[in-house]
């Protein structure tokens, strides 16, 4: 089958067009022939054009698996202005919050509220720490651990706690002694049914914002909380 090869300059006119998705297969047929610069450049382009587009259909999954190809795309080109690193970093955060209204559209705004919507948020700044999320939101009866992670070798059990403001209390403070007490069982029934041996600790991420207000989230992360430090 023959196929028609286009050159960089004839792909950027079809991005100019709008013509998106035919830009991009274009730039794929491209770069696996070629992956000098301007090929890679009229790559990278594309799948940017690409992703915004999936994000606006609320195609998530095929969004991220074009965001996993950006990075991995970045790692044999030139950047020497940071224009490209910097439009992966808007599309990282881009992502987030299209995860956010997926999971919003699926579960239902009474099911996914502020609290929800901070624990995803939580979520992906650990994961940027390097840390591996092995569970989100795990139940036993009454018991429930907001994230459990891996930090390293050791075990991490989160408490996520979100806030639209801080003008009526830090949210720290909502970790009290009682709240305390129940992450302790909570933590202890998690360690017994899967016989961890591991060092374990409890974290505490605060997250202050709303998703729809337009100001970046102030998140902030207690490592190994220990509750005299916030409660009297």
């Amino acid at each position: 089958m023959f196929v028609v090869i286009m050159t960089p300059k004839e792909i950027f006119e079809l991005r100019k067009l709008g013509r998106i998705e035919e830009a991009y297969d274009s730039a794929r047929i491209l770069y696996h022939n070629d992956k000098g610069p301007y090929a890679s450049s009229a790559m990278f382009w594309t799948a940017v054009d690409m992703l915004k587009m999936k994000v606006s259909e609320n195609s998530i999954d095929y969004a991220k698996q074009i965001y996993l190809a950006l990075e991995q795309l970045l790692t044999n080109v030139k950047d020497e202005n940071g224009i490209m690193h910097e439009t992966l970093k808007r599309c990282h955060d881009l992502l987030q919050k299209g995860e956010v209204r997926k999971e919003m559209d699926e579960n239902g705004p009474a099911h996914l509220q502020l609290g929800a919507w901070g624990e995803l948020l939580a979520a992906a700044y650990l994961r940027e720490k390097g840390y591996v999320i092995i569970e989100r939101d795990w139940h036993s009866k009454h018991r429930d651990i907001d994230i459990v992670a891996k930090d390293g070798d050791c075990f991490v059990f989160v408490e996520v706690k979100t806030r639209r403001n801080k003008e009526f209390m830090n949210p720290l403070l909502a970790v009290d002694h009682q709240k305390l007490k129940n992450l302790r069982k909570a933590m202890n029934h998690y360690i017994k049914y899967h016989r961890i041996e591991a060092q374990c600790r409890l974290d505490v991420v605060t997250v202050v914002g709303t998703l729809e207000g337009g100001v970046k989230p102030e998140i902030n992360h207690v490592v190994g909380f220990n509750i005299y430090d916030y409660n009297t």
